[in-house]
C-alpha cells in the first residue's frame, strides 16, 4: 500500500511539472500553435497574420552571445528567401520572438544586429515568455521553420541547414 501511495504521489508531482510543457506536439507535421505578442511598439502581432508564407519562428535574446552570433545568419536568409518563389508559398519571412526583459536592450539589437523584417514580437518576461513555454523552448537560439499553412516542417536549423532547408522548399517547384 505504501509503494501504491508513493507511486500516486510522485505521479502528481510528475504531473506538475507536465502542465509547464507544450500542450500540442511539436513535431515535424504539427500544425504551429498560434503565438500572439507584441511588437517594440506595443502593437499585436499574430503569427497566424503570416499565413501564406513560408516562416521561421526564431527564440533569440538581446543578452544570448550565440543568438546574436546566428543573426547575421538569420538576416542573410530573409534576404536571400523573402522575396522567392516557392510551390504553394507568397514567400518567406522571420517571426523572432524575443525572451528580453529590458524593451530598450531588444530594440538595441534589432538595430544594431539589422533584423530587417517587421515581425519582432516579445511579451518582455524573458525566461517566463508564454510563447517560449508554449513552444517548450529550453535553450536559444532556437528555432521551428513552418510551411504557407501554419505546419512544422523542420526544427533548429541554423548556419547553412537553414539555407539548405529554404533552398529544398524552392526546388520543390
Amino acid at each position: 500500500m505504501k509503494k501504491l501511495m508513493l507511486c500516486s504521489l510522485a505521479a502528481l508531482f510528475l504531473m506538475g511539472f507536465v502542465k509547464d510543457e507544450p500542450k500540442v506536439g511539436l513535431n515535424v507535421g504539427n500544425k504551429a500553435p498560434e503565438i500572439e505578442l507584441n511588437n517594440p511598439d506595443g502593437k499585436a502581432l499574430k503569427l497566424s497574420d503570416l499565413k501564406g508564407k513560408v516562416v521561421l519562428i526564431d527564440f533569440w535574446a538581446s543578452w544570448c552571445g550565440p543568438c546574436r552570433r546566428e543573426n547575421p545568419n538569420v538576416v542573410a536568409a530573409y534576404e536571400k528567401y523573402s522575396k522567392a518563389k516557392f510551390k504553394s508559398a507568397k514567400g518567406f519571412d522571420v517571426y523572432g520572438v524575443s525572451l528580453d526583459n529590458n524593451i530598450s536592450r531588444w530594440k538595441q539589437a534589432i538595430e544594431k544586429d539589422r533584423l530587417n523584417w517587421p515581425n519582432h514580437v516579445s511579451d518582455l518576461k524573458g525566461w517566463g515568455s508564454s510563447a517560449a513555454r508554449l513552444y517548450g523552448v529550453r535553450s536559444i537560439p532556437t528555432n521551428v521553420l513552418i510551411d504557407e499553412n501554419g505546419v512544422i516542417i523542420a526544427k533548429n536549423l541554423r548556419g547553412r541547414n537553414l539555407h539548405i532547408a529554404l533552398d529544398n522548399l524552392i526546388k520543390a517547384l
